[in-house]
């Protein structure tokens, strides 16, 4: 399986990154890559696989970083979310360069949600179950600027 999807883009590149990341993966499988909330499990049945093998974290983190970049894309497109770029203090709670701000000014990190799920696995770390978690609470007042550390 290619692993290796090269450097993560700006949050301006994303979107074509992650057409090149599913260009990638449909050519070695007939998985339906097709950007729909129901194939962010096909993630999570990924990352598992990956696990069963255990490898390093290293020989595998392309793959992560591709499979993270595509969940946050489904999201952009399926919850009205956006690209952002992580300033120093978004990188340091989050580990990763970019992640995802939802319309109601939250941030998630669904690169960091794969990687979790690759290192912790079990259900409370399933990309599929995240998306579940970002509907239904709207920002208060008192909130402003409000990040969610998912995943890392």
């Amino acid at each position: 399986m290619d692993t290796d999807f090269g450097v993560l883009p700006r949050a301006a590149d994303m979107r074509p990154y992650v057409a090149g990341v599913v260009d990638r993966l449909s050519q070695r499988s007939r998985l339906p890559f097709d950007y729909s909330v129901a194939s962010l499990r096909l993630v999570d049945f990924m990352v598992d696989g990956v696990r069963r093998g255990r490898p390093e974290r290293g020989q595998v983190a392309g793959l992560l970083q591709g499979l993270g970049a595509y969940a946050g894309e489904v999201i952009v497109r399926r919850a009205g979310a956006r690209w952002v770029d992580f300033g120093n203090e978004e990188r340091e709670l989050f580990g990763q360069p970019v992640g995802i701000r939802m319309p109601d000014g939250r941030q998630w990190n669904p690169l960091g949600k794969v990687v979790n799920r690759f290192e912790l696995g079990g259900p409370e770390e399933s990309v599929s179950r995240l998306y579940l978690l970002l509907h239904g609470r709207a920002r208060r007042a008192d909130e402003p600027g409000l990040k969610v550390a998912c995943g890392r």
